[in-house]
């Protein structure tokens, strides 16, 4: 009988103890810890801290050691759908650029590793295409707009005489119900801007709509969120003219 006793009571202080835990306040039973949940970034930017991509970054000056890039090149840098860019050298004949996409990074992660990803090479021109994870991770138009804020003093700063060019964060049939707060971002980042000579936001949103106004499926790959070879030829058509235009070439 105590012996009874005393594994109920042990129980009874193991429940008690489990209440305990899952009430803390600010933090619901339900959810997951902070670091593992959507939206979310626990390494912070900035020099001396760690960030998610540093393994990935770091493999781009082995790289160049072994081939080294083009000088003052053209940098296409941001996430996946500049990385995933396979064709990207011979979609723009004779022009120097260099793919340094990387991850799947957010606008963050991009001004984190500026210095390797940008300032390094000396570029006369860079093209940005990030924000699209940001904003599918929890992010919000105005927190995109205010990264971009930072990508440009960056700019500034490091390599003040580079053209500059954001491309617009793209719809996907994966993202389809993020097109209105990718609007939202576009259209701030346009603002942000206007009537500054050295940059430039080019319009890689609409050539990947159909006719309904929706994605074209057709445009993309089998995820349903990386551009085919047909996605990029609508973009090449768009960045091209700009490279041109404003002397960026060769």
């Amino acid at each position: 009988m105590k012996q009874a006793l005393r594994a109920a009571r042990w129980c009874e202080w193991i429940l008690c103890g489990w209440a305990v835990w899952v009430t803390v306040p600010g933090i619901p039973a339900s959810q997951p810890p902070e670091s593992s949940r959507p939206g979310i970034t626990v390494a912070k930017a900035g020099p001396g801290t760690t960030n998610r991509w540093d393994a990935e970054v770091a493999a781009f000056a082995r790289t160049d050691a072994m081939h080294p890039p083009p000088q003052r090149p053209v940098v296409f840098v941001g996430s996946s759908t500049v990385r995933s860019w396979r064709t990207l050298a011979t979609d723009f004949p004779g022009q120097p650029v260099l793919n340094r996409g990387f991850g799947g990074c957010q606008l963050s992660d991009v001004n984190h590793h500026f210095e390797r990803v940008v300032a390094v090479y000396r570029p006369r021109a860079v093209v940005l295409y990030a924000g699209d994870n940001d904003l599918v991770e929890g992010k919000t138009a105005a927190d995109v707009s205010a990264d971009f804020t930072e990508f440009r003093r960056l700019v500034r700063a490091r390599v003040p005489d580079a053209r500059c060019a954001f491309l617009a964060i793209k719809p996907s049939p994966k993202r389809i119900s993020s097109l209105e707060v990718q609007r939202e971002a576009n259209a701030l980042v346009s603002a942000q801007v206007h009537g500054d000579r050295q940059w430039s936001v080019l319009d890689t949103f609409t050539p990947l709509l159909g006719a309904d106004g929706r994605p074209d499926a057709s445009l993309f790959r089998q995820d349903n969120l990386h551009l085919n070879e047909e996605g990029y030829r609508r973009w090449v058509a768009v960045i091209g003219p700009w490279l041109q235009a404003t002397g960026a070439g060769p």
